[in-house]
Formats: C-alpha cells, sequence, structure tokens
C-alpha cells in the first residue's frame, strides 16, 4: 500500500476489501488567496497507476506498471515517427533508427518526470542517464529480437507468431525496467 499523496483514501479502502465502514463528512473549503494546488498531473498519474495497480491484483509493482504505460505510449509515437518518415521517402533502416531514438529519448524523459519522479535526474544526470537508458534499450532490443526467434523457431507453427513476438515483448519489458531502475535512476525495482 502506498500511503503517500491525495490517493491515501483509495488505497486504504482497497487494501481493506470492503470491511471498512464508510461515511462522508462535507467540507467547505474558501477560495485559495495565495499558493498553488498539489493536484498536478503526477498526482493523477499516480492514481491512474493505482487503480490499475488494484485491477491486476497488485501482481506488478505500481513503479513496473507505470513504466509499461508509458512504454505504450512510445510504441505509438516510435509507429507514427516511423511511418512519417517512410511516407516521407525515408529507408526503413533510417525510419527505424530515429523512430527507435526519438521514442525511447521519449519513454526516458516521461518516465524521469513520472515513473522515476522521487529519484529524477537533472542536469549533468539527466544526459548521462538517458545515454545509459538508450544502453539499456538497445540491449532490451536484442534480447527482444533473440527470444522471440527461439520462441517462433521452436514453435513450429506460423499462426503461433504472436506468442513468439509477445514474448519477446514482455522479456524486453522486464530487462529494461529492471536494468533501467537499477542503472538509470538508481532504485529497486
Amino acid at each position: 500500500m502506498n500511503l503517500a499523496g491525495f490517493k491515501f483514501l483509495y488505497e486504504l479502502l482497497s487494501v481493506s476489501e470492503g470491511k471498512f465502514k464508510v461515511g462522508e463528512v462535507p467540507l467547505n473549503f474558501r477560495s485559495r488567496q495565495t499558493g498553488n494546488s498539489k493536484l498536478d498531473q503526477a498526482i493523477v498519474w499516480d492514481w491512474l497507476v493505482s487503480l490499475l495497480h488494484t485491477f491486476t491484483g497488485r501482481i506488478m509493482p505500481r513503479r513496473a506498471i507505470s513504466f509499461g504505460l508509458v512504454g505504450v505510449t512510445g510504441m505509438a509515437i516510435h509507429a507514427g515517427i516511423f511511418f512519417v518518415l517512410r511516407i516521407a521517402g525515408q529507408s526503413f533502416l533510417s525510419s527505424q533508427i530515429v523512430a527507435v531514438v526519438v521514442a525511447a529519448s521519449f519513454n526516458y524523459l516521461v518516465n524521469n518526470i513520472l515513473t522515476f519522479r522521487a529519484s529524477r535526474l537533472r542536469g549533468t544526470a539527466l544526459l548521462i542517464g538517458l545515454i545509459k537508458f538508450l544502453l539499456v534499450c538497445s540491449l532490451g532490443l536484442v534480447a527482444n529480437i533473440s527470444v522471440s526467434t527461439v520462441v517462433y523457431d521452436n514453435m513450429r507453427e506460423d499462426s503461433l507468431g504472436t506468442v513468439a513476438v509477445f514474448a519477446g515483448i514482455v522479456v524486453d519489458f522486464i530487462w529494461k525496467y529492471a536494468a533501467s531502475s537499477r542503472l538509470v535512476w538508481n532504485v529497486p525495482y
């Protein structure tokens, strides 16, 4: 259970499994005179991650869920950039290289802001972290292709190629999450 932030009540209720009695005590707030609200995109992101964490039976760490959600957005960015460059006449290889680097850099920056914000890198450490993240991603890509190829070769049925691809994606995700947690942001996974 994560006791930090605005989502404390949600966390408490989700782990109570309906055993707590809940009531409402109305509060009337006056208009803010100074300062800014602490409710921002990061808090909303934490709440979304907490919902998914509960929905999945708490089998994955919150940080891994956040990392995965960022990864899905990176996949969309990768595909978009790749197709735009191909339509513009770029070669497959150059389109793929640019799309991979841009998507991975995007994922790194968003993960630095949201997923690993407690260990957020700044200044020179941000640039060094990007280089480390790109190296981690390149090893994950090799693992993805290797595992999916081995699974595909051992299945001997073309119709099950999707299973092989999924196996590669899972290995790639686990590697990138675990390695970047330790090597880039220096936090336990």
